[in-house]
This record gives structure tokens, sequence and C-alpha cells, in this order.
């Protein structure tokens, strides 16, 4: 097809190139539409480039995208066997595809199948792990490294195995040391994403069965009733209340007062009894056991309402 042949045929798309798309309701029509679109040449996608990156135009801009749809739908392939829908792979592909046609520099000299490659794939890894597990898997780059590429590198282990125990899905010390080596991480990261990918999702709490019973989970034995908020709140103010309340409380007694109610209830002596009966304090003062009795039952009085006060 010469190229005034290829110009008077985009010239007869419709003012909206995405129409010639359908929805991805139906991935098969999908991906057969997109393989069918022309790709630009060269000097095709220089000029779309040109006029979008000069003009802001939009139509070139979607000329673009829609003539590397099939490139996305490629990439979105290689990475089935995460156990993610290819629909979905597709349209978080498409959103890096067009990030990639806004930011091009026709003036750097590559094509925009290889500058867009880095956009879809980050698009499709960023949707891949916020989406593989409840539980975000890599957040680092070394970790994302190792999410990546740590499955295939196992199964390669496995084929140069050749006879030995195939059947083994840890790695063994060795290919520790050789996956760290490959990927430029520690050790200890390679055993770290060897245990998150081994393991699944757990309901914390999961639902009822069908008869109604509660189905028992890890909540029922993972609830920590002495760090729930509240109780340690109120942990704090007790602990508060016996150590400043109490020593608050005691000084707005006069000395008398005071030393009744130390040596009746604070007071504990060596073999764990308890401090001066009512009769010994009566006997150092010089007074009736019943006038001890008063003075501590008024000094309560006043320590509680300094104790409420404080508090």
């Amino acid at each position: 097809m010469t190229l005034a042949t290829r110009n008077a045929s985009m010239a007869l798309t419709p003012a909206n190139p995405w129409a010639l798309v359908p929805a991805l309701g139906n991935l098969d029509a999908y991906i057969s539409a997109v393989n069918r679109l022309p790709l630009l040449t060269p000097e095709e996608e220089q000029d779309y480039a040109r006029r979008l990156k000069e003009h802001n135009d939009l139509d070139a801009a979607g000329r673009l995208v829609m003539s590397h749809l099939r490139l996305v739908v490629s990439i979105s392939r290689q990475y089935l066997g995460y156990g993610l829908p290819q629909g979905d792979l597709i349209q978080e592909g498409n959103v890096g595809l067009m990030k990639a046609v806004k930011r091009f520099d026709p003036d750097q000299g590559v094509r925009l199948v290889s500058y867009a490659m880095h956009w879809i794939k980050a698009e499709i890894h960023e949707y891949i792990l916020k989406n593989w597990r409840m539980v975000k898997v890599a957040t680092t780059k070394s970790q994302r490294k190792l999410f990546f590429n740590l499955r295939s590198m196992k199964q390669g282990f496995k084929a140069d195995a050749q006879g030995a125990d195939t059947h083994r899905d840890t790695l063994n010390p060795q290919e520790i040391e050789r996956v760290a080596q490959e990927l430029g991480v520690k050790r200890e990261e390679v055993i770290e994403m060897e245990t998150r990918l081994s393991g699944g999702d757990i309901l914390l709490d999961p639902s009822p069965s069908d008869d109604g019973e509660q189905a028992f989970g890890p909540i029922a034995y993972l609830a920590d009733k002495a760090h729930e908020p509240t109780a340690m709140l109120e942990a704090q103010q007790r602990d508060l209340l016996a150590t400043d309340g109490i020593a608050s409380a005691l000084a707005s007694l006069d000395e008398r007062s005071r030393r009744i109610v130390q040596q009746r209830w604070l007071q504990v002596n060596d073999d764990g009894s308890g401090g001066m009966t009512l009769h010994e304090l009566a006997a150092e003062y010089g007074v009736s056991a019943e006038r001890i009795r008063q003075i501590e039952v008024a000094a309560m009085k006043k320590m509680k309402k300094a104790l409420a006060e404080y508090t």
C-alpha cells in the first residue's frame, strides 16, 4: 500500500477514532479489532507526534494510541499467570500507552513502540501489585524486582535440574544466592519474597456457615484485649490516680489525718501485714478509737473529692 493510499484510508476514518474499536466487554472482538488497525509508518508517526506536541492535536494523539493498541494486548499476555482478567490488564496497559503518547518526544530519535513499552508495563505492574492479593506483597524496588522475576527463575531452576527433584517448591541455598546475585538484591529479601509468594490470603473474620453458625477464624485468637484502646486508656488513668493522684489527695490533708490514712491503708509491713490498728493509733494520739475512725472517714471523703478534681 502506497503512502497516498494509506493517508486516504486514514482520512475515511470517523472523527472519533475510538469508534473503530469495540468496548472491552467482548474481549475476543476487541482483540480482533485492534489487530486489524493499520500500523503507522515512521513518517506518519513523526507527523502525528509533532501535531500533538506543537498543536495539542487530540486526533493525532488518538491515532498514535490506536496504532499501538495491539502492543498492549501482546504485553498483557505476558502477565496472565497472575490470575487477573486479561481485560483488566489491557485497560491498565492502555492507560500506560496514553501516558506514553502524551510524553513522547519525536525529536529523541526513537520509535513510539520502544518508548511506550516501559509505560505500559509500569501500569500493568502497578495494577498486579495492588490486586494480586488483599495485602500488598511488594513495595520497594527490590521487592518489585523479585515479585516479577522470582517465579520464572524458579521454573528455570527446575528445568535445569534434569532428573533431580523437580517437585521441590522452595529454593535451595545455592539457588537463593544465584537469584540474589542476578537481581542485585539481598539473600534475606529473596527468602522473604519466596515466603510471601507461597502464602495465601486468610480471612480474619470468616462469614457464617450455611447453618448460621459463626466459623472459627484467626480473629478469635489474634484479638488482644489488653491492647484495646479503651482498656489502655483506663489502665493509664488507674496508674495516674494510683501515683500522682494519691499523692495530690494526701497533700490536701493535715498531718494527723495523713498519717492515719497512710497507716491504715497504705502501710505494708515486711511480713505482709497492714499498718497500725485503730486502737494503736488511739493510744499514740491519746484519743479514743472511735475518734480515730471519725478522723479516718473525714480524711477519706476529702481525698475522694480531691481525686475527683484531679481527674
